[in-house]
């Protein structure tokens, strides 16, 4: 498999969202594949297909200490959200050089279609839950700036766009 280049903002795909995928096939284990070699040269825990060009609603993300754990998702839905709050810096290989504290629920309960092609339900807390919610929002079109005021926004997209001159 190979680490893919990832778009760079303001790229409209990354505006789009992602189209559903129908079944799991050989074609979509080989992208879950380049998108975890993709994540892992980044480095980062977590990679949603549009980020790397392919407008299908697939996500991978590896939140452990060891790596290796990747969790392989077609087509994520959080089906609830803790209350309690957890806030941590976020970023994107899609605009680099810069990032934002990004507060989201601490836990989620997220239904997919795993590796098998089997409907799965699975909880994630802390950091993994967090990559799983940033994941959902790429496969939608969002960006996670998108979930700052305007003004921190505006200020962030400066930035980024002055490192990138």
């Amino acid at each position: 498999m190979v680490a893919r280049p990832t778009l760079r903002w303001p790229d409209r795909r990354l505006r789009t969202p992602a189209e559903p995928v129908e079944e799991i096939t050989e074609q979509i284990r080989a992208t879950w594949a380049d998108m975890i070699d993709t994540m892992e040269a980044m480095p980062g825990v977590g990679l949603a297909a549009p980020q790397i060009g392919v407008m299908l609603r697939l996500a991978v993300v590896d939140a452990s200490d060891a790596r290796g754990q990747a969790v392989r998702m077609a087509n994520p839905e959080v089906l609830h959200a803790s209350v309690q709050p957890r806030a941590h810096e976020e970023a994107s290989p899609n605009l680099p050089g810069v990032s934002a504290r990004i507060e989201r629920p601490r836990a989620v309960t997220v239904r997919f279609l795993n590796e098998q092609g089997e409907v799965e339900e699975r909880d994630f807390v802390g950091l993994w839950a967090t990559s799983v919610q940033h994941q959902i929002d790429h496969l939608a079109g969002r960006m996670y700036f998108d979930r700052l005021s305007k003004v921190k926004r505006d200020m962030l997209l400066r930035k980024a766009r002055k490192l990138a001159d």
